[in-house]
């Protein structure tokens, strides 16, 4: 009897957990703030001006470049974005990352064009593993108040 009250407390106890994370829910900015590996990202949306937006009531999709996949960029391209006269085309690679809407891996298509918020389009592959433009989506599905983010491997550049 105690050990089927027991079990029965424990799964009411984990069942009732979801319920209070939501209440702690982040919203995209504070959900990738306290992954802790989108520190450059983070910077670029607040040089941008772009903090706000993200985290307005959206929804969004992210695909989200990792610390590393900023770095990988060639010397001073993330410095150089970063300064105040670029300011436009720092807009433009960030809302490049950006799609309206909370679209979810298993929304994902082989080919899928999907329009970002900078205008462009850009393709999803999923042949090898699930990709964006040929960045490789490492994670995906991380949950935000007010959309998904999905961790790239590399930075994605809108078409010139």
């Amino acid at each position: 009897m105690i050990r089927r009250t027991f079990l029965a407390m424990t799964a009411a106890t984990a069942f009732a957990f979801p319920a209070f994370a939501d209440n702690h829910a982040k919203d995209i900015v504070d959900t990738a703030v306290g992954a802790g590996t989108f520190t450059t990202l983070v910077a670029a949306v607040e040089a941008a001006g772009l903090v706000e937006t993200l985290k307005g009531p959206g929804p969004f999709t992210v695909f989200a470049p990792t610390d590393a996949a900023f770095a990988a960029l060639p010397a001073g391209t993330v410095e150089d974005l970063l300064k105040p006269e670029n300011k436009d085309k720092l807009v433009a690679v960030l809302t490049y990352h950006v799609i309206p809407g909370a679209v979810m891996a298993a929304d994902l298509t082989e080919g899928q064009k999907a329009a970002t918020v900078n205008g462009a389009e850009v393709t999803i592959t999923l042949e090898g593993g699930a990709k964006v433009n040929g960045a490789v989506i490492s994670a995906t599905d991380i949950a935000a108040t007010n959309g998904v983010i999905h961790v790239i491997d590399s930075v994605i550049l809108p078409p010139m």
